[in-house]
């Protein structure tokens, strides 16, 4: 990723502010922002906004044959996107090290720490598994994006529902949604990530650092925990040397953040398949907020239709009389005409000195024009005299009659004496065609 670097006014402005202890958007230290999650439509699809950070997870399966080391279990699959969408900084087909080092502590986060029981996923051992795909797609970036990616990964793999199988012996039948309910995934816990942000070699420190933060700060801790208090992974990155206190102190942050956090999460799925089992409408477009102009939503106003004539009576004559109209088009100038009101249109009037040119260049295409003329009764003439000189060459074949126009005609003194003959004898075949001809009529 290349980012605009900051300038050494807004660095210094940054690094102020953490001694303070204050922030951009008014949070205090141990802060974390709003946590936001809607679904869409279909089993597994899920958008997470953390703050201004917004990453879509969509999930989805194949029955795949398993890996030879490992045929009784199914097979994970993670993947995180960064598009120029979310940040100009992000480079398109691109692997940067920030997506590597994402893309592997994701893993490290979801399929290390076991939240998923993939032997669940085996269909026929040996021969048929569940491939389980999650891909992430960062939609804006605002900062901390591995909290956000974990928050939407784990969400979107509790609302994810896989097709249910059944097997007859060696014939394995998949069921759609509408012959039997699809199955939810076995979760066994939901490790969730939390950032912590270090600054002037871990003296201050934020929790879920904004986008301007993490340009300013000298290390990152991440540690995934779920609500039990157990640590499924841990990272730190910038080359800080930080003390055993700290990150004691880091976990017990982390502990408090999970818990209200796995609370929320557990809320919005237990509401959304409270709706879905009502019937009622749910995705994306029902978790706008109302007051919002793109909802297409407008509150239901009551018209009064009493008295409808005399208050339109009432306007017809307060209001102004109807200025003139014009019943024919005004043509000021060929192509130019105006209907209506308004002012004369001077579009089409030429001004003396465009005047003066459209007569010149009028004058001087008519010179052209009679020139042209000159030039083509000349031609047609000499073409005329050339097709007098020019000698006719007729071919003796009886099948059809050929005509050869020679380009130029000898000089007397150079003709030779073939030519002479080739010419007579060509005279008196046409001749004696002529004669046939008349005799046969």
């Amino acid at each position: 990723m290349k980012a605009t670097p900051l300038s050494n006014c807004e660095r210094r402005f940054l690094l102020r502010a953490v001694e303070e202890r204050k922030r951009l958007d008014g949070r205090q230290c141990y802060d974390y922002r709003n946590v936001r999650i809607s679904f869409g439509a279909d089993y597994g699809c899920c958008i997470v906004e953390l703050g201004k950070t917004r990453v879509l997870a969509q999930v989805s399966c194949e029955l795949v044959p398993p890996k030879p080391n490992r045929p009784t279990e199914g097979i994970l699959f993670f993947n995180l996107e960064l598009s120029p969408m979310a940040a100009p900084g992000f480079e398109p087909g691109r692997q940067s090290e920030l997506l590597v080092k994402l893309n592997r502590l994701i893993e490290r986060c979801l399929r290390n720490s076991k939240c998923i029981d993939t032997e669940s996923l085996c269909v026929v051992a040996g021969e048929k598994v569940w491939q389980i795909r999650l891909d992430l797609h960062l939609l804006n970036h605002d900062g901390n994006i591995i909290d956000a990616a974990s928050i939407a990964g784990i969400v979107a793999l509790c609302h994810f529902r896989r097709p249910d199988v059944s097997v007859q012996g060696e014939e394995v039948t998949v069921y759609t949604p509408e012959e039997r309910d699809p199955v939810p995934l076995s979760i066994h816990h939901m490790p969730i990530c939390v950032s912590f942000a270090f600054f002037q070699q871990g003296t201050y420190l934020l929790v879920d650092p904004s986008e301007r933060e993490e340009r300013v700060m000298d290390g990152l801790l991440v540690i995934a925990m779920n609500k039990h208090h157990e640590i499924c992974t841990i990272q730190s990155s910038g080359g800080i040397m930080l003390v055993k206190d700290q990150v004691l102190r880091c976990s017990k942050i982390t502990a408090v953040k999970v818990a209200e956090i796995t609370e929320l999460i557990q809320k919005a799925l237990e509401n959304d398949q409270k709706v879905r089992k009502e019937g009622g409408k749910f995705g994306f477009a029902e978790s706008i907020p109302n007051q919002k102009i793109t909802t297409f939503k407008m509150e239901s106003a009551a018209v009064d239709t009493n008295n409808v004539e005399e208050q339109a009576e009432e306007i017809i004559t307060k209001a102004d009389p109807p200025s003139e109209v014009f019943a024919k088009p005004i043509l000021h100038t060929p192509g130019t005409a105006q209907i209506g009101e308004g002012i004369e249109n001077s579009w089409g009037d030429l001004e003396e000195s465009e005047r003066e040119e459209a007569a010149e260049e009028e004058g001087e295409s008519e010179a052209a024009a009679f020139e042209c003329q000159k030039m083509e009764t000349e031609d047609t003439s000499t073409m005329r005299e050339t097709k007098k000189d020019e000698p006719i060459v007729l071919s003796d074949s009886e099948e059809e009659e050929v005509v050869i126009l020679e380009p130029q005609e000898l000089p007397k003194k150079t003709r030779t004496q073939t030519n002479l003959k080739q010419e007579n004898t060509s005279k008196k075949a046409f001749n004696k065609r002529r004669r046939k001809k008349r005799a046969a009529h």
